[in-house]
């Protein structure tokens, strides 16, 4: 299976590396996908990620799922308009899109979240209300092919609901 994590400017790294790392070990491909391929991006503490690709490079019939770390990079990917259409394509083929923290951003920019159960960081509850979706204060929430978590603190339970859902 093949899976792309986002990545823009200011992710939070542990966000990032921790699932990435997790589902190597599980024996899923990633691929990094940002804005530019090749770009360096530097995320909230310093360290560095390269991307693989390019938004503009990847498509929806590729993947089985994207992962979107948080941070305050999410404000980021959404300025793309490729980021956009590929997480847009995503969700209306069902694929799985998973989120943390400030990463559900994207889903209020590109999912139809209406009658769909989501949680992330506190402060964006607002965004994904306002986007239709029924926010749940808790550690990891399953709606269809949506899966949200608040933060580092709900990594575990993230990652392990990501590998279940693929290997479903």
């Amino acid at each position: 299976m093949r899976i792309a994590m986002l990545v823009e400017e200011m992710y939070e790294e542990i966000e990032l590396l921790y699932p990435l790392f997790r589902l190597r070990e599980e024996g899923f491909t990633i691929d990094i996908v940002g804005t530019d391929k090749g770009k360096e991006y530097k995320g909230k503490h310093g360290y560095p990620t390269v991307s693989d690709l390019a938004s503009s490079e990847v498509r929806a019939d590729d993947y089985d799922a994207v992962i979107i770390p948080g941070g305050y990079s999410p404000d980021k990917m959404r300025r793309c308009p490729d980021t956009i259409r590929f997480v847009k394509d995503m969700n209306n083929k069902g694929k799985l899109i998973a989120a943390i923290c400030h990463g559900p951003w994207m889903m209020a920019s590109c999912c139809d979240l209406r009658g769909k159960k989501v949680t992330g960081f506190f402060s964006i509850k607002d965004d994904l209300v306002n986007a239709g979706a029924d926010y749940v204060d808790s550690e990891v929430v399953v709606s269809g092919n949506l899966i949200t978590s608040r933060g580092p603190q709900d990594l575990t339970a993230f990652t392990k609901e990501i590998i279940k859902a693929l290997k479903a």
